[in-house]
């Protein structure tokens, strides 16, 4: 992302940065789910017992066959990314999570960004983020690098979550923990937001606030509606991305 500023967003920093958790496992005041985590090395971590219910989350989805198309832009490139929820799993931590696929390519076909993520519902329909395996390739699709990967309990890395069960302004919470790799936070600023996207018009979408120590002064904002998950994603400073929702179907 690029690092272009504006002072409103600049001001958010500073606000939602004093609101949440510090990076290594604090928690905000009005944290819900403290009874549900376990701490190991200073950060918390679910504990298998929490998982393994049919509980679900409206707001993020992992019903397998989905797939989901957006567009966007980033640094004056535009891109296609594409995300599948498959049939498979993988175990970390003793919890079965859902494997997600997600690949990024540019205007031209060629692949930017491959990524399989690892999620979890809790028994209380928390979403949990046990990780992600992700690479990412130059216009030849040669690999670059595999920055940003990690897994739960490998290397001091913890889970964090991705979306409360009843999400609702003030609700603040890490999305992700290995020190100097992974460190994304967010916090919840609206539940009753309406949208309009390619897919459709959505009312009672939720809007968080997003940020990370790695990247200071850089804050983006996503929107997930009920029933389909990620609407828009966009940098509101230190960078000029932005992803719409233009396609959702399950096969």
């Amino acid at each position: 992302m690029n690092r272009t500023r504006s002072a409103v967003s600049l001001a958010v920093v500073g606000v939602v940065a004093a609101a949440l958790p510090t990076l290594t496992g604090g928690h905000a005041s009005a944290h819900p789910d403290r009874h549900l985590s376990t701490t190991t090395a200073g950060r918390t971590s679910p504990p298998p017992s929490a998982f393994g219910g049919r509980a679900t989350n409206r707001y993020f989805p992992l019903e397998p066959g989905t797939v989901t198309v957006l567009r966007g832009h980033s640094d004056g490139q535009q891109f296609r990314e594409r995300t599948f929820v498959t049939h498979r799993t993988k175990m970390i931590q003793g919890v079965r999570t859902r494997v997600v696929r997600d690949i990024t390519r540019r205007l031209d076909g060629s692949l930017s960004e491959k990524t399989l993520d690892w999620y979890a519902t809790d028994n209380t329909g928390r979403v949990w983020y046990f990780g992600e395996a992700t690479g990412t390739y130059d216009r030849h699709e040669h690999l670059i690098n595999h920055d940003g990967s990690w897994e739960a309990g490998v290397d001091g890395a913890a889970a964090g979550k991705i979306m409360p069960a009843h999400p609702h302004p003030s609700v603040g919470f890490r999305q992700e923990f290995l020190r100097g790799e992974a460190e994304d936070q967010a916090w919840i600023v609206q539940n009753n937001a309406r949208l309009t996207t390619p897919v459709g018009h959505f009312r009672h979408a939720v809007r968080d606030f997003e940020w990370s120590r790695l990247e200071p002064g850089v804050v983006s904002t996503k929107f997930y509606a009920p029933g389909v998950g990620l609407l828009l994603e966009r940098d509101l400073t230190g960078g000029n991305e932005v992803f719409r929702l233009v396609s959702i179907h399950r096969r």
